[in-house]
């Protein structure tokens, strides 16, 4: 088993999660867990396997992938290296503005 990296979550990451967490469990009660659910799972994958999401091209910052969630829409953007998984943003795949990384 590959070696699991540490994780860290910018704020402003941890503030989007939040957000759309509490919107989940306010409009989507048949799945309010969704976005904890989806999105502990996905880190999970990849602190183990970063090389999963695609490369991010728009990013000003070399390195940076993004991971689709597709039951939520949404996109973590990330970085990693041997030891560190960075949580960088977790955006809406409809919004025409992608964040700056």
């Amino acid at each position: 088993m590959k070696p699991l990296r540490q994780v860290r979550i910018s704020r402003r990451a941890a503030a989007q999660v939040q957000r759309q967490a509490a919107w989940w469990e306010a409009n989507r009660p048949a799945a309010a867990g969704a976005v904890a659910e989806d999105f502990g799972e996905a880190v999970k994958l990849l602190a183990r396997q970063p090389g999963v999401g695609a490369k991010y091209e728009g990013s000003r910052t070399p390195g940076v992938r993004r991971l689709y969630l597709g039951r939520l829409g949404y996109f973590i953007y990330y970085k990693a290296d041997l030891r560190t998984l960075w949580i960088l943003a977790f955006w809406s795949a409809v919004r025409e503005k992608q964040p700056a990384t």
